[in-house]
């Protein structure tokens, strides 16, 4: 369920938005491997503060090999911005028990649909993450 202050008008980009969200739940592999694209990184600061990054192949296994969570996706968009037709930047929080995050995601509209390029998130709530 998507709730929240922010609103987005592009449909194609909620619809890209509430994909990510409910592959994270479902552990989706082939959803997350559809809206990547081919170049997608996944950042985040690891225990001991210095960075992390895995690219597609490592972020599709990661999800692809979990099961579904029960109930329904939760997740809250706080912002969107979008700059032109092409571009969008999307904060929001995104459960996936027993932790919340809060992802920074970019968003390029690339042959006619929006695609997820990078992932910046940390954990909002909940245990910290094992390296």
């Amino acid at each position: 369920m998507m709730d929240g202050p922010a609103t987005v008008a592009d449909q194609g980009l909620l619809k890209a938005i509430t994909t990510y969200c409910h592959a994270l739940h479902n552990g989706d592999g082939a959803a997350v491997e559809a809206l990547c694209h081919d170049t997608f990184l996944m950042q985040w600061v690891g225990q001991d503060g210095g960075p992390r990054c895995i690219d597609k192949a490592a972020f599709v296994a990661r999800i692809g090999g979990r099961d579904a969570f029960p109930g329904a996706p939760k997740f809250d968009v706080t912002w969107v911005d979008m700059a032109g037709e092409g571009l969008a930047q999307v904060k929001l929080d995104v459960t996936v028990p027993p932790r919340v995050y809060t992802d920074q995601l970019g968003f390029l509209f690339v042959n006619g649909e929006w695609r997820l390029m990078t992932k910046l998130f940390r954990v909002a709530d909940g245990p910290a993450l094992e390296d």
